[in-house]
């Protein structure tokens, strides 16, 4: 049987990218780099996503704070040749109360004003955390210790998987309130593939009478055998469509990066579609497949018209 035109609608209507989402603010992560080269790509990349005029952009700190110096000097360096806004990422492991506010103080004295307050990961992947002696005891308590040294702007992680060692999504989502009363100003959630996912944890932030903005986080997919056994280690699901697209192209890096920016932008525009207008993108300290997704969501450097 020919299906009418009418009956056709819903598969012809336009195509999700002829909506362009008005309003997006999206905010980049990069980590600290350990060699020379490492450091000339970042600042590449730096350099590339500043015109996109992000709200911040985040340095990761390494498990049991293995990169507090090299965090502390990307942040300076951001702050003193950038007009960009910083946000420095602070874990409580393996550390002092003391030892974390000095570094809290040292950023506060220099003029980071954003924190990314996290719980941290051990040193030893899979190892069991265990609070420092004499150290805050979670991501709650470690927001209440920096409300007091200054009015910092912090931001915490939400897991719309649960975290790996959360009971289940309903302690996960109680934990989340912890932070957000103890001062946290927003949440920055773990990486998701599916949509339906991230709305689904909303229901239950919003019932749970959490009120603060709980951002997306989204990481584009290059490598995915990397990927896939990250998010293993993080309790992030992989869709099995998606490990479908990027079969057979492992030796085609070119490829991937098209199918992943293809991919990333369609997620951004069903949480558009959803009211979603802020993204932080986990950048891997490469600019151009941020960018390109950007692009197509029609986020334009400053003066560069949309229509």
């Amino acid at each position: 049987m020919i299906m009418t035109y009418s009956e056709k609608q819903d598969l012809l209507r336009p195509s999700i990218f002829s909506e362009q989402a008005e309003d997006i603010e999206v905010s980049f992560e990069f980590f600290p780099p350990k060699t020379e080269k490492m450091e000339e790509t970042l600042w590449q990349s730096i350099r590339k996503l500043a015109p996109l005029n992000p709200l911040m952009v985040s340095v990761t700190y390494g498990a049991g704070g293995g990169t507090r110096e090299r965090t502390h000097n990307t942040v300076e360096r951001i702050l003193k040749e950038t007009s960009l806004t910083p946000a420095a990422h602070l874990t409580c492991v393996g550390a002092t109360k003391g030892e974390v506010d000095d570094v809290a103080r040292a950023y506060w004295d220099i003029g980071v004003r954003h924190i990314v307050a996290l719980r941290g990961d051990m040193p030893k992947i899979g190892e069991k955390y265990c609070p420092h002696d004499g150290g805050y005891n979670n991501a709650a308590d470690l927001v209440e210790g920096l409300k007091k040294i200054g009015d910092f702007d912090i931001s915490v992680a939400a897991y719309p998987e649960t975290h790996p060692d959360s009971i289940n999504v309903v302690e996960d989502v109680d934990n989340l309130k912890r932070k957000i009363d103890a001062g946290a100003d927003r949440g920055i959630t773990q990486y998701f593939f599916d949509t339906d996912i991230y709305f689904r944890f909303m229901d239950k932030v919003l019932a749970a009478g959490i009120e603060v903005p709980i951002v997306p986080g989204v990481m584009p997919v290059t490598n995915f055998k990397m990927a896939k056994s990250f998010s293993e280690r993080c309790g992030t699901s992989v869709p099995k469509w998606l490990e479908k697209l990027f079969s057979g192209l492992e030796d085609t890096p070119d490829i991937r990066r098209h199918v992943a920016s293809m991919v990333t932008a369609e997620q951004c525009q069903r949480l558009a579609r959803g009211g979603v207008k802020n993204y932080h993108f986990y950048t891997l300290n490469r600019a151009e497949l941020t960018y390109t997704i950007c692009h197509i969501l029609g986020i334009r450097p400053h003066g560069v018209s949309n229509d």
